[in-house]
């Protein structure tokens, strides 16, 4: 982690929402989402949060030796956003606790706000994190 990692840093992500990114999209295996309106799925606007957030700290970890997982959401989902639409994210790191980063997070897809919240990360090792995981795996 390099010192540069502070509170008050600042980030704006784009993405335009494909429709792979829908809600039918999120487990292809059940019927209930697939027959389900094709918008955003809350599962994957979460994943675009935290890309968001990990596109703002890259600059300032080790990366890839140092990366960041994400341990806590306290998002929204605001309003239904279709496919076509780009969803502009703007990310602030409010924290830095040691390894623990704590994130203010909103999104807006050009018609409405779509998300606000809160996120937390922590900054890994990966190295020691995928030997931690080995002795996880059956």
């Amino acid at each position: 982690m390099k010192d540069s990692l502070q509170p008050g840093l600042t980030h704006q992500h784009r993405f335009t929402i494909p429709e792979t990114k829908t809600v039918p999209y999120l487990y292809p295996e059940s019927d209930m989402f697939r027959d389900m309106p094709v918008v955003l799925a809350t599962g994957f606007m979460v994943g675009l949060l935290e890309w968001a957030c990990i596109e703002l700290i890259r600059p300032h970890l080790d990366w890839p030796e140092e990366q960041s997982l994400g341990t806590h959401v306290n998002f929204s989902h605001l309003a239904a956003t279709p496919p076509g639409l780009t969803v502009t994210v703007d990310v602030k790191l409010e924290s830095v606790e040691g390894h623990k980063l704590v994130f203010s997070v909103t999104a807006h897809d050009g018609v409405d706000t779509i998300s606000t919240g809160t996120h937390e990360r922590v900054i890994i090792d990966e190295a020691r994190f995928l030997s931690k995981l080995a002795l996880k795996q059956p």
